[in-house]
């Protein structure tokens, strides 16, 4: 017979990362199973939060536009590039995320640098979050901006 403890797993459940921090003492509001508080009679529903897109698409759709202006199919730009028409089309779809080696063989293909890619990107981006409303803080740790926190 062993005296030993069995092994025992502590689960500690995490709230999703948009969850604001509750306090102590606040009411606990009901969540559906979408993880949104049920609407009230009367109530108008909650205009959904507009996402930032991932970086993934906005190089897709660099490569995408680029590639119709210069009015070049698929294949030409894949070949070009040396990698296969149907990763260039998942690519421009955004469904790759890919490595800085095939952006910047698909950039040069196009007659592009990678910087220049990124440079297009990052245009789309800052075009995306200057359309979008702010609401409340500008990013999830302003509140923290200015403290240091020290162990």
């Amino acid at each position: 017979m062993s005296n030993q403890v069995p092994n025992e797993a502590r689960v500690i459940a995490l709230r999703p990362a948009s969850a604001p921090p509750r306090s102590p003492n606040a009411a606990r509001v009901p969540v559906t199973s979408a993880g949104h508080a049920p609407q009230r009679p009367g109530q108008l529903p909650a205009a959904p939060a507009a996402k930032e897109p991932l970086w993934r698409d906005l190089v897709g759709d660099v490569l995408r536009r680029e590639r119709l202006a210069q009015e070049r199919t698929l294949k030409d730009v894949a070949d070009a590039a040396r990698i296969s028409m149907p990763y260039l089309s998942e690519l421009e779809r955004g469904r790759k995320e890919a490595s800085s080696e095939v952006l910047a063989a698909a950039a040069q293909a196009l007659g592009l640098g990678l910087t220049d890619l990124l440079s297009l990107a990052h245009h789309e981006l800052t075009r995306h979050t200057r359309t979008r409303p702010v609401r409340g803080r500008t990013s999830p740790t302003a509140q923290y901006d200015g403290m240091c926190l020290a162990a």
